[in-house]
């Protein structure tokens, strides 16, 4: 600076001193002497002020930039007081405002966690109730069935067994009554009544076994799609589908084949057209009461008389496996009974397998409900503990920007060369990662 200073007062000098030279030469002779006298006058006055000038110079320019530096303290000084004041605030506040922040998140979350737990729980015991009621009424209705089905089937055994038991005694009563009464073959001598006789026995046989009126089992004189009125029709259940029942009573050349009083031309000839009958009523049933996608596969020809059944059995084996090939089932009262209860038992099997595949089609369900509920609670609780992992990761970055304050607050501003010194280190922290 005092270089400079110096540089500009040479300056000057060599100015003046140039500007007098002019303006002698312009001067008269007779003014010189003393013209030249107060100008080496002024030059002296002025080279003794020429030679303070630096010294003032200098002292003012100290002068100014010491008091503009004070000026810059105090301000740098006053900011940054009120700058700590005001950070202390913002402090205050947004430490205020977090803790109540994750107070009241904290409270939402426990909150929310209790209201959760209880619906949660309140809706397992009500799934729970409802499964245990609907299992508890399942059961109870299988039960129900199957005490229905024991029930009545041992009261068709107990109908049976009391039938068997009156017809035996009837037989008896007409044994012992055969040589006071016309023979029963004398009254089924017309066509019409054996008929009514064979539908009758049939009838008697179905009331026995399922009861007398049980239309979902069985019909009589039950009519076809082609028009044809079959003598009963039993619904048994899928794949079986529904059975035509017809009775048949060839009974006129059968009486002729057997009478030996007759002679055996006569008897060969009879057996020749009782076949014959026994075969036209095998066809007559196959292509009435055998209609696909209406009815069985297969239908029953019942005969009303056993001795006619061991006839066909014993001596006319050909008779039987034509009837198999037309799809034909022959029986007489004692094997009707029998296919009838096999029957009634393959359907309360049925009826009982519909239950069960009832039950676990239940059991099945519940196993999917409780699978998506296991899925709905883990994803749950991946969220709760998500809320969990942020609350805590609040908590954190509030005790880091709470102590940065702290910091912040602390440093100390008072001594004039801590302007010069760099911010301490501990205040220079790498981002938070969280």
């Amino acid at each position: 600076m005092s270089g400079i200073v110096i540089l500009v007062i040479g300056l000057l000098i060599l100015i003046l001193q140039i500007l007098i030279i002019m303006k002698i030469r312009k001067s008269t002779d007779a003014n010189l002497a003393t013209e030249i006298k107060e100008q080496k006058d002024k030059i002296v006055a002025f080279e003794s002020k020429l030679d303070l000038f630096p010294e003032l110079l200098k002292s003012k320019i100290a002068e100014s930039i010491q008091e503009q530096f004070t000026n810059f303290t105090q301000r740098i000084m006053s900011q940054i007081q009120e700058l700590v004041e005001k950070f202390g605030v913002f402090r205050t506040d947004i430490t205020k405002s977090l803790a109540e922040s994750s107070l009241k998140t904290s409270t939402d979350l426990t909150t929310f966690k209790e209201l959760f737990q209880k619906s949660l729980s309140g809706d397992f015991e009500k799934l729970t109730t409802n499964v245990e009621k609907k299992l508890d009424a399942i059961n109870n209705k299988v039960q129900e069935n199957l005490s229905e089905g024991f029930k009545k089937t041992n009261e068709t055994f107990n109908n049976v067994i009391e039938r068997l038991t009156k017809i035996d005694e009837a037989q008896k009563k007409i044994d012992s009554l055969s040589t006071n009464v016309v023979s029963l073959q004398d009254i089924l001598t017309d066509k019409k009544s054996r008929g009514i006789f064979g539908e009758v026995q049939l009838n008697q046989i179905l009331y026995a076994v399922f009861g007398e009126k049980n239309d979902k089992v069985y019909q009589t004189q039950y009519t076809l799609s082609n028009g044809k009125t079959v003598d009963a029709m039993l619904f048994a259940p899928e794949p079986t589908g529904n059975i035509s029942i017809d009775s048949k009573f060839p009974l006129e050349n059968y009486k002729r084949m057997t009478d030996k009083l007759l002679p055996n031309d006569e008897r060969k000839q009879a057996e020749k057209m009782f076949k014959m009958d026994v075969k036209k009523q095998i066809d007559d049933i196959a292509d009435k009461y055998i209609i696909p996608g209406e009815t069985a596969a297969h239908a029953v020809m019942f005969l009303p008389a056993e001795a006619i059944f061991a006839e066909l059995n014993a001596y006319h084996s050909d008779l039987i496996q034509y009837a198999q090939r037309r799809k034909l089932w022959v029986t007489s009262p004692t094997t009707f009974m029998a296919v009838l209860s096999t029957l009634q038992n393959v359907m309360n099997d049925i009826e009982r397998r519909k239950y069960a595949d009832i039950i676990q089609q239940e059991i099945i369900k519940l196993a999917e409900d409780f699978s998506r509920y296991q899925s709905r609670w883990d994803k749950l609780s991946t969220h709760i503990d998500t809320v969990q992992k942020d609350v805590k990761d609040i908590h954190t970055s509030t005790r880091k920007i709470s102590s940065k304050f702290e910091k912040i607050a602390r440093v100390d501003l008072e001594k004039e060369g801590n302007l010069k010194k760099p911010l301490p280190s501990k205040l220079i922290e790498e981002p938070d990662e969280d």
